[in-house]
């Protein structure tokens, strides 16, 4: 970590939030209606497969799965879409999709028609990525992918910029939803924030690690705490080493801020004055943590969208994800849940 920089370290205790915290919490949640955000990034089918075990395969070393029901729900930035709706707010979601079932029934989850699906692309040269989970006793047994991962064609992304261009005046914040499965190129980061710095909008970024080098110059990344050391280069597990990593990626990509969550640690963030926060979480039980990271994102991206400051952005967005961890699932949150959550934090 660098020397001769102010570095203020505060342990957060939303336990003992003042009144007026939390009534500036509340405001910011009232005015998620007003909030507009885009989100980009890598749609995904999240196809869920349930049932329940009672013997093992005679065949193989294996549980036999006895099914019982199935269900699909939205994945990866179609997940951050539905979790800035559930909140109130108002999304609007640019990302590329197959000609094939997938694609249709992601379009269907997303409440778009195949003629009106604005900024959602169809590629007949890509599968729609879907990822099929197997789930007993509440319990994830296995799961299996269908995806591309290569890049998406130079003209799929001109007109995914065009249509992010088409927007910016009705947006108030701009997610990047990175999944790597071939959305997000550097040539696409490079355009979106450009587009978002120009318009003096916030852009955050939900990463992976083979592209963090996308990202610089964006207002805020956020990592989970493997990522964060994989792409600080160190073995990121404790305060001291969590706060390395932190300020070397802001340092890095220049950005604004680093939010790191980190589970039943709760979240640090790290701020382009110096500042740090340590917030612990608000998790009471932790059955799934599958969609939490787009749960953060869509909240901190309303939170921005509303004028909140960094810090309390990442609060609501730790509340909301200890809500959502307690569901088997990719899960949403509504903004009562939210605001119920604070009342008792």
């Amino acid at each position: 970590m660098t020397t001769g920089k102010r570095m203020t370290v505060r342990a957060d205790k939303t336990d003992v939030l003042s009144r007026s915290q939390l009534r500036a919490l509340q405001r910011h949640i009232q005015r998620f209606p007003q909030a507009g955000v885009l989100v980009v990034g890598d749609l995904i089918l999240d196809h869920y497969i349930w049932g329940k075990v009672s013997r093992i395969s005679p065949e193989a070393p294996v549980p036999v799965v006895q099914v019982h029901s199935e269900s699909l729900q939205l994945g990866g930035a179609a997940n951050v879409y539905h979790n800035i709706l559930a909140l109130g707010g108002k999304a609007d979601i640019c990302g590329v999709v197959g000609a094939d079932e997938g694609g249709r029934c992601l379009l269907k989850e997303l409440g778009l028609k195949r003629q009106g699906r604005g900024g959602v692309v169809i590629d007949p040269s890509r599968p729609t990525t879907r990822k099929t989970r197997v789930v007993a006793h509440n319990q994830q047994m296995v799961r299996f992918d269908v995806e591309r991962r290569s890049d998406i064609k130079t003209p799929i992304q001109r007109r995914i910029v065009r249509y992010v261009e088409s927007r910016l005046r009705e947006i108030s914040c701009l997610v990047v939803s990175d999944y790597a499965k071939g959305v997000v190129t550097m040539p696409l980061m490079a355009e979106l924030t450009r587009l978002a710095t120009l318009r003096r909008i916030p852009i955050i970024v939900d990463p992976k690690v083979e592209h963090f080098s996308y990202y610089k110059g964006v207002t805020v990344v956020t990592p989970n705490h493997l990522e964060a050391g994989q792409a600080a280069g160190i073995h990121a597990d404790d305060d001291r080493s969590i706060t390395e990593a932190g300020e070397l990626i802001r340092q890095r990509l220049g950005c604004h801020s680093v939010l790191i969550t980190r589970g039943e640690q709760g979240m640090s963030l790290f701020e382009s004055d110096g500042a740090q926060w340590h917030i612990p979480t608000m998790a009471r039980q932790v059955y799934d943590v599958t969609g939490a990271g787009d749960t953060v994102v869509g909240t901190l991206a309303l939170a921005l969208a509303t004028g909140a400051s960094m810090h309390d952005g990442a609060i609501l967005a730790n509340q909301a994800a200890g809500i959502v961890v307690g569901v088997v699932g990719t899960a949403t949150v509504t903004a009562a849940q939210l605001t119920e959550a604070l009342n008792h934090a």
